[in-house]
């Protein structure tokens, strides 16, 4: 007989971010800016 190798994963815990790296997340995406000049896109990181 076929031996199953699946197994049930147990539950993982909860998880959260630290404070810098929603920080940081925050930050980048202030700073992006996205232009678009017809089919061209450019992406900008003002920093």
């Amino acid at each position: 007989m076929a031996k199953l190798y699946s197994k049930k994963k147990k539950a993982s815990p909860k998880m959260s971010p630290k404070k810098e790296t929603v920080n940081f997340l925050l930050n980048y995406s202030k700073a992006l800016s996205i232009t678009k000049v017809g089919d061209l896109t450019f992406e900008t990181l003002a920093n």
